[in-house]
């Protein structure tokens, strides 16, 4: 993708914030700022998205945020922003926000999106750039590039200033829950999931 393609889908991107449903308490203050903060046009502006710009699309599937812990001044306001880079191939795998639900806004490439509502019921659709899909808050969901020979860039929005993320694969392999457990649950052996956590952790640093 061009870099003057990305910098165009950021800004169509900033359109979302108005799309995002409050999930934050309200406050009772214009705004919330940590004290002995310097409050001026500086505290208001987020400068995290720069790095994006001209940038070359990453190997790897990568989340850049403005959550009320990169932009403190979020805090209180109910939302939230994430962009969103797809190497070709690339999967967000299986997670959910507690704490906010999820607009997602496809500004270059193709998606294959999902989510799981609480009758395990499987919703999903194939996005084209332009096209929006919203991941309703707490609900287990997923994004795919299924193209195998170009990136894809989304632009998601949420309805809190921090909404939480809880993956699936590391929520359910990777917090130390008993394999024993885990082979039960999953109806299968422990040599199984012991497979499955080797394949997650990530690879001994090199002295």
């Amino acid at each position: 993708m061009a870099k003057c393609e990305l910098f165009v889908a950021l800004v169509l991107g900033l359109s979302l914030l108005g799309f995002t449903s409050a999930g934050d308490p309200d406050i009772l203050t214009d705004f919330v700022a940590p004290n002995g903060t310097n409050i001026d046009g500086t505290f208001f502006t987020f400068t995290g998205m720069r790095s994006l710009i001209n940038a070359d699309p990453p190997t790897t599937f990568t989340v850049t945020k403005a959550s009320a812990k990169e932009f403190p001044a979020l805090e209180g306001q109910s939302v939230s922003y994430a962009v969103l880079e797809f190497p070709a191939g690339a999967v967000n795998p299986p997670h959910t926000h507690p704490r906010g639900s999820e607009l997602l806004f496809l500004t270059y490439g193709t998606l294959e999106v999902g989510f799981v509502d609480t009758t395990n019921k499987l919703f999903t659709q194939t996005l084209q750039t332009g096209d929006m899909f919203i991941f309703p808050k707490g609900l287990v969901h997923f994004q795919l590039n299924t193209n195998q020979t170009d990136n894809a860039v989304a632009v998601s929005a949420f309805g809190s200033a921090s909404a939480g993320l809880v993956s699936v694969p590391v929520t359910v392999f990777e917090t130390n829950i008993d394999s024993g457990i885990l082979a039960k649950s999953f109806n299968t052996t422990v040599n199984t999931i012991e497979a499955l956590k080797a394949g997650l952790a990530p690879p001994p640093t090199k002295a």
